[in-house]
């Protein structure tokens, strides 16, 4: 599908969605990095997909429709044959006596409303438009099981793996899974995705095929077929049908019952990722926006591994990245590549590591830094000097706290003085599950209650009855209540009195005995708020944060 640039800038400019200067600046960053300005549009949150979606429709002089606010049922998606609804990308999204309204992201095919006049025969055809992505989610309905589908190929391939490591990467992508397993069990495989964090039961594969499967994902992650006894690291590239190439990363490790396979599918969705979509509070947002506006320093993000620290990261170089400004990352593993932006990858065999190739970017006459990770004394050395000699340094780090953060920089030969003077801002996060809106429903629970199903929680609620909200289950969360992650947070500002603090080398107690009496709050509460919002829920903010012993 071919979109006119020219129209589509012509319409944003007249419904006041863009300005001149928005999309002159827009066309100036396309024509000098190569890319789309609708790209920089999004990137740059001028737009939003919602106000793109509306343009691109007017472009085609249909209405819009946003199949994310309004989603159909799974009865109005079924009603069109799936081999119709994917060859004309077509949803039937609203239906009455009269007409059938159909949504479509390839409106310029010509015969998509004779077609669906043979499927209703008696009633008004009102085409409308939707974004790809959306009719993409649509097609999901569509899904048979992975076991119905892998028996089908079975009986009718005579290369089985082909196909079934396609029906996998289809799936994941269609289901959002940020990581694939497939686990050797005595008779079987049994294939997992993470979803929002959790992982689910995807399908059982035969293990008379795993063997073809294997030795195809070790050839396309170019690592070795005759090694069976080592862990063996990869990556490959998979193009999604009718999308653009997504890059996996591959881990593979033997088990006592095979070789398992662990495939992370990099973060494709940063590309719409922006800084107001985090889940911070206004003023976490504010903070972490004025540290960023400082022309040197450190903001450091804390946190295990898959909590979302890189996304943060990278949504706030999407804020920084301008064609006046030299930003240059060094990651393992590049997650997604930033227009405008110079990244690294970590290359131990070439002796690349975040020390040697911070070394190195300093050399490049950086002003934004971000190295994917501080893991030793060396990187903190040079990431700090950075910091206090005219650069802005983003990081992350292995701390279960924002307290906890300053102690281990100090205990890794940090010069109290040199962070003192360049730490803006430290950050501690964790990732927390959406409940699905489309199922979401609250309900009054009296405080009594609220302590009896989870001790300690009960003092964050009034003592009569609060409003509590869970997901219900629907086929648009698959019936699990959650659709979609938030992050929450604990934000520790370097103020003055921070800093004379750090001086004196404190234990974690006495920083964030300092930070509470400046307004800190914990990831927990920080949670509390979001279940609170009707965000999510008790039980899940419990999964991934415990509340406080002591809250003074």
């Amino acid at each position: 599908m071919k979109i006119d640039n020219k129209k589509l800038g012509e319409i944003l400019l007249r419904e006041n969605f863009v300005s001149a200067k928005d999309l002159e600046k827009a066309e100036e960053f396309a024509k000098m990095h190569h890319v789309g300005f609708l790209e920089y549009l999004l990137t740059e949150e001028i737009i939003t997909h919602a106000l793109l979606g509306q343009a691109i429709a007017e472009s085609y002089k249909l209405p819009y429709y946003d199949l994310k606010t309004h989603k159909p049922t799974t009865e109005q998606v079924l009603k069109i044959p799936a081999t119709l609804a994917r060859q004309y990308r077509i949803v039937l999204v609203a239906e009455d006596a009269d007409t059938v309204t159909i949504a479509t992201d390839f409106p310029e095919q010509t015969n998509i409303s004779q077609t669906m006049q043979t499927l209703f025969p008696n009633k008004k055809i009102i085409l409308a438009y939707s974004m790809e992505e959306d009719i993409d989610a649509a097609f999901l309905y569509y899904r048979k099981p992975l076991e119905t589908r892998f028996g089908e190929i079975i009986k009718t391939q005579t290369h089985v793996a082909p196909e079934i490591i396609e029906e996998i990467f289809e799936d994941a992508l269609a289901y959002n899974a940020s990581d694939i397993h497939f686990e050797p069990q005595e008779k079987e495989i049994l294939i997992r995705f993470r979803i929002d964090g959790v992982l689910h039961e995807a399908g059982i594969i035969p293990k008379e095929y795993y063997d073809n499967i294997l030795n195809r994902i070790k050839v396309q992650a170019q690592l070795r077929i005759d090694e069976h006894f080592a862990a063996q690291d990869g990556a490959l590239r998979y193009t999604k049908a009718g999308g653009s190439p997504i890059d996996f990363r591959v881990s593979i490790l033997p088990t006592l019952d095979g070789e398992k396979i662990v495939i992370r599918l990099l973060s494709q969705y940063i590309r719409s990722f922006t800084l107001s979509d985090l889940g911070l509070s206004p003023l976490h947002q504010k903070t972490l926006e004025e540290a960023a506006k400082k022309p040197f320093g450190m903001i450091l993000v804390t946190g295990p591994t898959g909590s979302g620290k890189t996304t943060t990261l990278y949504a706030l170089l999407k804020i920084l990245n301008s064609p006046d400004a030299n930003i240059t990352t060094i990651e393992d593993p590049v997650e997604y590549k930033l227009i405008g932006v110079n990244q690294i990858q970590v290359n131990t065999q070439t002796k690349l590591t975040f020390a040697n190739g911070l070394r190195s970017i300093l050399r490049q006459d950086p002003d934004v830094i971000l190295v994917g990770e501080i893991r030793d004394e060396e990187t903190v050395e040079i990431g700090v000097n950075a910091a206090l000699t005219g650069h802005l340094v983003l990081s992350t780090f292995h701390a279960n706290d924002a307290a906890t953060g300053i102690p281990r920089l100090l205990d890794m030969g940090a010069e109290p003085f040199l962070l003192a003077s360049t730490l803006e801002v430290i950050i501690a996060q964790r990732l927390v599950r959406k409940i699905c809106t489309s199922c979401r429903v609250s309900r009054q629970e009296i405080s009594e209650n609220i302590e009896k199903l989870f001790p300690g929680v009960s003092r964050y609620f009034s003592k009569s009855a609060s409003t509590v909200y869970i997901g219900k289950g629907c086929s648009n969360c698959s019936n699990t209540g959650y659709k979609g992650r938030t992050a929450i947070f604990e934000f520790i500002k370097i103020t003055p009195a921070m800093k004379e603090l750090i001086l004196k080398r404190p234990s974690t107690q006495e920083l964030w005995a300092l930070a509470r009496q400046e307004g800190a709050h914990t990831l927990f509460e920080d949670g509390i708020e979001k279940v609170m919002n009707g965000e999510t829920t008790i039980e899940e903010l419990l999964r991934v944060a415990a509340p406080p012993d002591n809250i003074k």
